[in-house]
């Protein structure tokens, strides 16, 4: 007697609501699954997540597989997009309104990743990421390298330092102290060849030696290799490839080694400046002196700056 009692009081309760309801001019009402819950929504929501809903298509993005351009070689894929409606309308409910800005998605993984490809050299990132990436190739000098340290650390970004093993070898302290500012470190081999004229044995003795050194400094083996002077060929990529490394080149030269003014070099870079940008840089004078108000201009660009990792994953 009890529940049925319960039961007229709930019917009821749910008749008088939906009266209120369907007589208020700007609402509608939902009555969930579940016994006993009414979740009532007003018209204005109602009509926002159908726009939500009917807006999505335009946001929407398919994901993109990693390919070998003809040019550029090996281009790391990108996440695709969908919007979470569910996600987005409850950004904007409180609102009331549709806002791009707080629109919430899900992402979709490509098919094909850069890992799946076969050994070709990588020289960019994905065209449309708004993200280039430093690479600070060191086999000589050390007098410039605390400034650059210090304007990475004060401006919040991370560089690639590829490093000769020699050069590692007499130099461990700067070796940890770069990679404890969590920046990412490379191979720059052993002694700065002239890697598309050595044997095979050579490159791999090159590659592999600089690899066991900065191991035993910083725990970890490099797997990133950037060829001494951008020389190399297939048997250095396919050699590297062997050792689950990628093969990293560059699209944008500060050619900071002819010493140029700190004007020349940051209008050299602007100019040729793009999304997807590898910028290569050593520890020169006009780096040192230039890289603060180089970062700069970069971020005006609406362009973020990573490593090496960073740019060439998938994430949008």
């Amino acid at each position: 007697m009890k529940e049925l009692k319960f039961e007229k009081l709930y019917a009821v309760f749910t008749i008088l609501l939906l009266v209120t309801v369907l007589t208020a001019d700007k609402n509608v009402f939902f009555v969930s699954k579940t016994k006993g819950e009414v979740l009532v929504v007003s018209k204005e929501s109602n009509e926002l997540l159908q726009e939500i809903k009917l807006s999505a298509s335009k946001y929407n993005e398919e994901a993109q597989d990693a390919y070998i351009d003809d040019v550029w070689k090996k281009t790391p894929g990108r996440n695709g997009r969908t919007v979470n409606v569910e996600k987005s309308y409850a950004n904007m409910k409180k609102e009331g309104k549709f806002d791009s800005s707080l629109l919430v998605f899900d992402s979709i993984k490509p098919s094909v990743s850069l890992e799946e490809l076969s050994a070709a050299p990588i020289y960019r990132g994905h065209p449309e990421k708004e993200m280039v990436a430093f690479l600070i190739n060191i086999s000589w000098g050390t007098e410039h390298i605390p400034s650059i340290l210090k304007t990475l650390k004060k401006e919040n970004i991370k560089a690639t330092f590829f490093i000769e093993g020699k050069w590692a070898k007499e130099n461990k302290d700067i070796v940890k102290m770069i990679y404890e500012q969590d920046h990412s470190i490379g191979n720059h081999a052993y002694n700065h060849p002239d890697m598309a004229k050595m044997s095979s044995e050579q490159i791999r003795e090159q590659i592999e030696s600089t690899n066991d050194i900065i191991e035993a400094i910083i725990g970890t083996k490099p797997k990133w290799f950037a060829p001494p002077s951008g020389s190399f060929n297939d048997e250095v990529v396919k050699i590297a490839d062997e050792l689950e490394m990628e093969t990293i080149l560059w699209t944008v030269d500060t050619i900071d080694w002819k010493n140029p003014s700190i004007s020349v070099m940051i209008n050299r870079v602007m100019k040729n400046i793009h999304p997807g940008a590898t910028v290569l840089m050593h520890p020169t004078e006009s780096v040192a002196q230039g890289l603060s108000p180089l970062i700069t201009e970069i971020k005006q660009k609406d362009l973020e700056i990573g490593t090496i990792e960073n740019l060439l994953s998938e994430n949008r």
